[in-house]
């Protein structure tokens, strides 16, 4: 019998739930995959649109992963302070087929010390402070470095997951996934990322202004960290 594939979500407080569920709507329809949402516990996890998700199992008890993914979020960044999730990325990537993020996900993979070299995106108005984790900020919607995979902002987690399907199962897999689930977008505005006609100019400065000041810090925090961890681990070999 074919081992099923195995998806491990990390899940946490304050996660950007579209992050998390908008790519879960499309590994549900995927044959032969299981998803497992992991955190500390089994209890409830508040995400930032004021409902909750109950995880599926806990960080201890995760099964190897065979895509390992990371949604965004604030709590994304309330991560670099959890040195057991952390800890657990850094024993599931090795494993791995591919290691994977949206949003601002990459930031806890790069605080994690797994996008060093690599090209990777993230959400536009965090975006640059990627490159304080080791990675070579990248603005577009999906991104792959070899087997590192990361989606842009929130509603790119889609676009993250077909593109996933279609390298794993093939387009024709991910083209009947997208039929079924209706994903033809046709906003009613083209304000969908900075540069389109109707974006705001303000909004995009002020937002990158916000997440320099406020998550600035927090990714130098984390980048010495991980110099700390890199200098440790060459005085040991």
């Amino acid at each position: 019998m074919t081992e099923p594939l195995r998806i491990v979500s990390l899940l946490f407080p304050n996660v950007t739930q579209l992050d998390l569920t908008g790519p879960a709507q499309v590994f549900r329809h995927l044959p032969g995959t299981e998803h497992h949402l992991a955190w500390h516990t089994l209890d409830p996890v508040p995400t930032d649109a004021g409902f909750s998700i109950v995880p599926t199992t806990t960080i201890q008890d995760a099964p190897q992963a065979d895509v390992l993914f990371v949604p965004g979020g604030q709590g994304a960044f309330e991560l670099f302070d959890d040195a057991v999730a952390l800890d657990f990325l850094r024993r599931q990537a090795p494993g791995a087929r591919y290691v994977t993020s949206v949003c601002t996900g990459s930031f806890a993979l790069g605080a994690a010390g797994l996008l060093d070299g690599r090209r990777a995106t993230s959400h536009w108005g965090s975006l640059p402070l990627l490159e304080g984790l080791g990675a070579i900020p990248v603005a577009e919607r999906v991104v792959r470095d070899g087997n590192v995979v990361t989606g842009a902002g929130v509603s790119s987690g889609i676009d993250f997951a077909l593109t996933l399907a279609a390298e794993i199962f093939g387009p024709e897999v991910a083209k009947g996934v997208q039929l079924g689930i209706e994903y033809d977008p046709a906003p009613p505005f083209d304000a969908g990322a900075p540069g389109r006609p109707e974006a705001n100019p303000a909004q995009v400065e002020a937002t990158r202004a916000s997440a320099a000041a406020n998550r600035g810090p927090l990714v130098e925090k984390a980048a010495a960290r991980l110099a700390e961890r890199r200098a440790a681990a060459e005085s040991a070999g």
